[in-house]
């Protein structure tokens, strides 16, 4: 009898031992202690679900060192199977690398996938008309400003119909008051950061709203880019933005977390998150009654129209070279759920792509989102292309030649133009 009840506990033990060996580990690329801890209860499902190991790789927490690292790991063929994309001005080119596993037919029989926001399901396909990545929380972009302050001096607060009306504002606010009026990111420094929360904003008024052509060409000698840069000029030119700031490392914190709270800036571009973690409950410098003194007005467009701008918030990826991509696809969906949608919205502030999530008793405690997630649904946005990325960096370079006041619009027009035709060629700039 022992020796069949020895037996059995070995038979029991090999076979677990051998489940263990056969376990699968999924890697994921993760940077930010917000970030990890937002994807936690995620990982924890992924792994009761389907049986595997998950492996949290941190990467460096900046947006620009992550990219850098994980294009690095991408090239070399040891990228982990997941990963969040930080800027989706990279999602096209990563495409054209080869680096992402398409998931178009898994992503349309997903359970969540007719519950999403229509804006993202457009944003998430490429120029090829595949689906790259699981857009699952919206970044919505506006312009913030401190009614409190604007009130004081009994400056209006109504919404600005056009650019002019909105550079006449900032100038009379600094007329009135001394803050800067208004701030659109810009410079080297900001990174992916002055296209995404600063030169988009204005281009999709523009005489030329969208960057990409018919033919999958870049349209950058359209005369809305220059009219674009045209309105950095005039705002720092004319002093009405902070500059000095923009030109070292870390940009955002004087302006943003210093100057704005202190109402030495009076309006600036930021996203939804900057209710709560730019100056609210979660700050290390809270606006008092932040919901109530600080306000919203959408981007007017150059000559008429409201702009609200839609983008995809760290779209998370497959790697085409995963060893087992069919499970990765499934973790992403994962990924996608409505449960890890309102965690990242409650540690970092975005919107959930989701419309479900407006019916989540945890997303409903998030009160500064709630209104913001019910206008998701009339987001704007620029399509994707190939070489975003490198727009992006030409942008950075451009605004950091007009922050130094070394060239005009006309000349920061030149200078995106040239540094994207020397890294991607003549033929794709129309």
């Amino acid at each position: 009898m022992k020796k069949m009840v020895l037996g059995g506990l070995c038979a029991v033990l090999l076979s677990a031992v051998s489940t263990l060996a056969q376990a699968e580990t999924i890697r994921i690329a993760n940077h930010g202690q917000a970030g990890i801890d937002a994807m936690k209860s995620t990982v924890e499902r992924i792994e009761k679900k389907y049986g595997v190991t998950v492996e949290v790789i941190e990467y460096p927490a900046p947006d620009k060192d992550y990219l850098t690292k994980l294009l690095t790991e991408l090239g070399a063929g040891n990228a982990p199977d997941l990963f969040s994309i930080p800027t989706t001005a990279a999602v096209s080119d990563m495409v054209e690398a080869g680096y992402l596993a398409p998931v178009t037919k898994e992503f349309k029989a997903w359970d969540g996938y007719a519950n999403l926001y229509d804006v993202a399901k457009e944003l998430a396909v490429s120029p090829d008309g595949e689906t790259y990545v699981m857009p699952f929380m919206l970044g919505i972009q506006e312009i913030y400003y401190r009614k409190d302050v604007l009130e004081k001096a009994g400056i209006s607060t109504e919404q600005p119909k056009t650019w002019q009306e909105l550079l006449d504002r900032a100038a009379e606010i600094k007329q009135k008051t001394g803050a800067y009026g208004l701030l659109f990111p810009a410079g080297v420094s900001w990174g992916s950061g002055a296209f995404d929360e600063g030169f988009q904003h204005l281009l999709v008024g523009s005489k030329t709203p969208q960057l990409v052509d018919a033919d999958g060409k870049l349209d950058l000698n359209g005369e809305g880019i220059k009219d674009v840069f045209g309105v950095y000029k005039e705002l720092i030119d004319k002093d009405l933005m902070p500059t000095q700031p923009l030109l070292g490392p870390e940009p955002w914190v004087v302006p943003k977390y210093q100057m704005f709270p202190e109402g030495k800036l009076a309006a600036t571009t930021c996203g939804s998150w900057c209710y709560i973690f730019d100056w609210g409950r979660e700050s290390k410098n809270p606006i008092p009654d932040v919901t109530k003194v600080v306000g919203t007005w959408t981007v007017p467009g150059q000559s008429s129209g409201q702009y609200v701008l839609a983008n995809l918030a760290a779209p998370w990826a497959v790697n085409s070279k995963s060893a087992n991509t069919e499970l990765a696809i499934k973790a992403l969906m994962e990924i996608g759920s409505i449960e890890t949608q309102v965690s990242y919205a409650a540690r970092i502030g975005n919107i959930p792509a989701s419309k479900g999530a407006a019916d989540n008793a945890e997303f409903q405690k998030l009160t500064e989102l709630v209104p913001i997630h019910a206008a998701a649904g009339n987001g704007v946005f620029l399509k994707q292309a190939s070489g975003f990325g490198t727009v992006s960096e030409g942008v950075a370079r451009a605004t950091e030649a007009l922050l130094r006041k070394e060239t005009d619009a006309a000349g920061a027009q030149k200078i995106l133009v040239d540094y994207v035709k020397e890294t991607l060629g003549d033929d794709m700039v129309k």
